[in-house]
């Protein structure tokens, strides 16, 4: 973008919210220091739909059986509430970031029944409490297995409960909270494999008349990947269920996606080239691309974080690597792609 547009941009104050308004909405993913660090001005203009990063996850919210603890959370809510912003619930069920309590039973593992009861009890008191608040939920994270042998990841969910787990979650959510959009979320949702597997529960879940609502596609992307094709198929893929999609936990690394540990490479951590940046900004203006081709299907975008400084990706999974996934960079200001980003929306009418 010329300088003098930039300029434009700038002194008029544009949000980005507010430019992608008529399609879908433009949220980010919150933690509770985000309300007073140097983030929050960018949080009140630029985004108009907020996440806890983790403040709502059952290992924040439920410590032990008999204990919740919803003051954090209830902070950025009322912080949504006062600056007009909607807010996602994430997430009820997940196999990570949950207490250990809900599997034990006096030193053994709990019962099927008991932990289906103390599932009820968790999402109905969590899905309750914030009724009429949180307009959607991501109900259950991440149920789908890394390896292509299994369909279901063998969590202790699914070890003690098996699959009905996951049926019972979307029931009891929609139970607390009929007026409540439900959502499954899974990361790796475009690759083909992994996509035609999350079909199949998804595909499942409708075929028995589970009430879910829509598809998360988490969106923690690379420079690498997905592809245009393997995207846009995975749009297509998951609206042919009559599902609504939201872009949920959106970044765009630098590096290839990896999951284990590992030691920094030699070289691995220089700075960002003009090159990497390149590859950057055309791998968001083409995902940007694809939500606005899809907004008749795609109603939220969600990015998982507002600054490079705080990105959860900067030590994930290398100890001591930075990383750049996001549109404003470790000083607060805004990336050349953001503005390309306030110009598509016009380029693609």
């Amino acid at each position: 973008m010329p300088r003098s547009e930039r300029d434009k941009f700038q002194s008029d104050q544009v949000s980005i919210a507010e430019i992608y308004k008529q399609y879908f909405d433009i949220g980010t993913a919150v933690s509770i220091r985000g309300l007073t660090n140097e983030t929050e001005p960018i949080l009140r203009m630029h985004f108009n739909s907020i996440t806890c990063e983790n403040e709502m996850k059952p290992a924040e919210i439920h410590p032990k059986e008999n204990v919740y603890r919803f003051e954090r959370a209830d902070s950025i809510v009322n912080y949504a509430i006062r600056t007009g912003k909607k807010i996602r619930g994430h997430c009820l069920v997940w196999h990570e970031q949950v207490p250990q309590w809900f599997f034990e039973d006096e030193g053994k593992p709990a019962s099927k029944s008991l932990l289906l009861k103390r599932m009820k009890e968790h999402i109905t008191t969590v899905v309750s409490h914030y009724k009429g608040l949180v307009y959607c939920w991501d109900v259950i994270n991440e149920a789908v297995d890394d390896d292509s042998t299994r369909l279901y990841r063998p969590t202790l969910w699914y070890q003690i409960a098996g699959e009905e787990f996951i049926e019972k979650a979307f029931e009891y959510a929609h139970e607390a909270d009929p007026d409540a959009l439900l959502f499954y979320n899974d990361y790796n949702s475009e690759r083909p494999e992994k996509r035609e597997r999350i079909y199949t529960l998804l595909k499942n879940l409708k075929e028995k008349n589970v009430p879910i609502h829509g598809v998360g596609l988490q969106g923690h992307w690379s420079i690498y990947e997905p592809s245009k094709k393997n995207l846009e198929d995975a749009i297509q893929r998951f609206a042919s269920l009559g599902l609504i999609i939201h872009i949920t936990e959106l970044d765009i690394s630098l590096y290839p996606w990896e999951k284990m540990p590992r030691k920094m490479f030699p070289g691995e951590n220089d700075s960002l080239t003009a090159e990497l940046e390149q590859r950057f900004n055309e791998q968001y203006l083409m995902v940007f691309e694809q939500f606005l081709k899809y907004r008749d299907v795609i109603k939220s975008v969600t990015f998982w974080g507002i600054s490079d400084k705080y990105s959860w990706l900067n030590n994930y999974p290398v100890l001591h690597r930075r990383n750049y996934p996001l549109l404003f960079d470790r000083q607060m200001k805004p990336k050349a792609v953001f503005y390309q980003l306030l110009e598509l929306p016009g380029r693609s009418e």
